[in-house]
């Protein structure tokens, strides 16, 4: 965990009622530190979007959750988690409403990429809106000397190889690292961040792995310390994307069409499907399986074909962002093209031109593109 030098800095601490969190919390508090919780009330989808979603939501994380003034309180119960973990842990909790914020700067985004036919990732807008926007800021407003959250990750001090190159003003900066538990690195979803922001930071849990996590809830007494990790979007939790989406964008009747020419089904909006998605297509010929491998919107056609039509070694990212601004451009890059991809070695040019060592499958638009050097993330863009 990266440390702070004085034990009498506050340290605002992002407390979603999970055990991550609840840790971190734990762990600074033990350390000494001013520590006060704070829980982010999220916006959540009205309940007349989808019966199944309810249903499948309060059946996956939250038996108890509720139904309010036409909303899927999935976060009730989460704040009441929180509360007893910061009432074992004897600190503060504070609630603050970002539930509008989240509604513009996520849900609206969401919506808004799927329509322009792009795939979103909300969790990485989650990060760079709300948690290291308005959090970040409200925090350090509020006199935190530190904003913590319970990030898989890990952040490192990085200093000058030599004093002479700032002998005016000596500079430090920091490295974010991929966690020690690969499994749970979150690294992906932070490309966003920058070094102003992270010299804010703390993420207490990146250098363990989730066992000692839950061992260590247990030790400190934390109620949650058996809490299932939570599912679905940042924040909103299990979702049905594509009754979600129906609310917003009407169905369409359309074709679905292979490689040759050949309508071989049929779709109800090419908007509500991925590259690369395969299950959800009303295909009966029996020759699948089917990916989908393009879509046409103005025409509302879907074009698929087999899991070798995916591949390809070549994209473009736009919005680059440099976490470390050492990275001199064209140079040879290691690149993550979703969450649970491994690692591919590709070039990256001024323009932003990715040209991978070999064929990447499912390379889809709108999903991020993140930048790795070993285990430091060093920055990220969006796939066009």
């Amino acid at each position: 965990m990266n440390k702070v030098k004085s034990q009498s800095k506050t340290i605002y601490v992002a407390m979603s009622g999970g055990v991550d969190s609840s840790v971190a919390a734990a762990l600074l508090k033990k350390q000494g530190y001013n520590v006060v919780g704070v829980f982010m009330k999220p916006w959540q989808p009205s309940a007349s979007n989808s019966k199944s979603q309810i249903r499948n939501s309060k059946q996956i994380l939250n038996p108890k959750s509720e139904i309010l003034n036409g909303e899927l309180c999935l976060w009730k119960q989460d704040r009441e988690d929180a509360m007893r973990a910061a009432a074992v842990l004897d600190i503060p909790l504070l609630t603050w409403d970002f539930s509008k914020e989240y509604k513009k700067e996520v849900g609206d985004y969401m919506i808004r990429e799927y329509r322009a036919g792009r795939t979103p990732n909300p969790d990485v807008m989650c990060n760079k809106e709300i948690k290291f926007g308005l959090f970040l800021k409200r925090a350090l407003r509020e006199g935190a000397d530190f904003i913590a959250t319970g990030h898989y990750v890990r952040l490192k001090p990085q200093f000058p190889i030599s004093n002479f190159q700032f002998s005016r003003k000596p500079q430090t900066g920091f490295r974010l690292l991929q966690a020690i538990d690969k499994n749970k690195d979150q690294s992906y979803f932070l490309w966003t961040l920058t070094q102003a922001q992270l010299k804010h930071c703390l993420f207490p849990i990146g250098d363990y792995v989730k066992p000692e996590v839950r061992k260590m809830a247990k030790k400190f007494g934390l109620p949650n310390h058996a809490k299932k990790d939570s599912q679905g979007v940042c924040f909103i939790g299990p979702l049905d994307m594509k009754e979600f989406l129906k609310k917003y964008i009407r169905p369409k009747k359309g074709q679905i069409i292979d490689k040759e020419g050949t309508v071989i089904g049929e779709h109800d909006g090419a908007f509500y499907y991925t590259i690369g998605q395969r299950h959800g297509l009303d295909i009966k010929n029996g020759q699948g399986p089917y990916y989908v491998i393009a879509k046409n919107l103005k025409k509302n056609i879907i074009y698929v074909g087999k899991d070798k039509d995916l591949t390809t070694k070549k994209a473009h990212v736009s919005g680059i962002n440099w976490t470390n601004s050492r990275i001199k451009l064209p140079t040879k890059i290691d690149v993550k093209v979703r969450y649970r991809a491994k690692s591919e070695t590709a070039n990256l040019s001024k323009r932003g031109d990715l040209e991978f060592r070999k064929p990447i499958r499912a390379i889809t638009p709108g999903q991020s593109a993140v930048f790795y050097k070993g285990e430091e993330l060093v920055g990220g863009g969006i796939i066009d």
